[in-house]
């Protein structure tokens, strides 16, 4: 079972927490920092090569947890053009052109394997689905996306793995290709998730920022934060809030604090 909250307040920490926390103070060194941001996509794309598609599980919640994706028609049987950023092997991707057969997807990944895989499965249509590799940092979506063609841009997981200081780059190039008036949705991992404290001593990159054992990163995001990077980029915010979620193992008596970020921003 799980016991879910939204609101605006951080979760608090235990004393042990926190304790934990404050004494983890030493960064990763910056030779290693540099070559982890390099080795960015190999890692990534090694990432899928070792899980191939059975690492995450098909994200039936999204539209669920996401009513915008109905709510931004005008009429019932409108068509949608999504953009997915960072769509992975598709577990958000294909749930949704199956469940709803008025979208059109782009959709795009950092890893050339991940793209592959998408390509690969049963479900994918060009008629329907667009896929292509892009470094969202780096890569022009407009060379793959017409300008203002986009309803909804989700970005779900994506934008925690990838170097603080190049978040605002990843906003500016969606902005691009989103319509006047239509929104990004995003979900990603809030402060103090379950796994920012699992992360042992030497895995630190900076502030909420650490390195897995595989060379993956992942960000940690505050509410304050997130809601900067997109307005300085021109984004209104509609929603921001974190998601708390106590999921309980029963068998092991165990409580998994997970913490997320919830969030709408829409392009004036």
């Amino acid at each position: 079972g799980a016991l879910q909250t939204k609101g605006h307040s951080a979760r608090v920490l235990s004393p042990e927490e926190a304790e934990r926390l404050a004494k983890d103070q030493v960064l990763v060194s910056e030779f290693k920092q540099l070559k982890l941001e390099k080795e960015a996509q190999k890692n990534w794309d090694l990432f899928y090569k070792r899980n191939s598609t059975n690492f995450f599980k098909d994200r039936h919640w999204t539209t669920r947890e996401f009513q915008e994706l109905k709510a931004c028609r005008e009429f019932a049987d409108q068509k949608l053009t999504i953009l997915e950023a960072g769509c992975g092997v598709g577990n958000c991707l294909f749930p949704l052109l199956e469940e709803d057969l008025n979208i059109f997807a782009y959709a795009c990944d950092f890893s050339p394997r991940a793209v592959e895989y998408v390509k690969k499965n049963a479900l994918y249509s060009t008629e329907r689905c667009k896929v292509f590799q892009c470094d969202l940092t780096k890569d022009d979506l407009l060379d793959n996306i017409p300008a203002d063609s986009v309803d909804v841009v989700t970005l779900i997981f994506v934008l925690s793995g990838i170097h603080p200081e190049k978040m605002h780059l990843v906003l500016r190039n969606i902005y691009k290709v989103l319509k006047p008036g239509k929104c990004v949705l995003f979900r990603d991992y809030g402060l103090y998730d379950h796994a920012m404290l699992r992360f042992k001593s030497g895995s630190k990159l900076g502030e909420n920022f650490y390195v897995r054992q595989d060379g993956t990163r992942s960000y940690f995001f505050t509410e304050e934060f997130l809601s900067q990077l997109f307005k300085a980029e021109g984004y209104e915010q509609v929603v921001n809030e974190y998601v708390q979620r106590e999921t309980v193992n029963r068998k092991e008596d165990l409580r998994v604090p997970r913490v997320f970020l919830q969030s709408k921003f829409r392009k004036p």
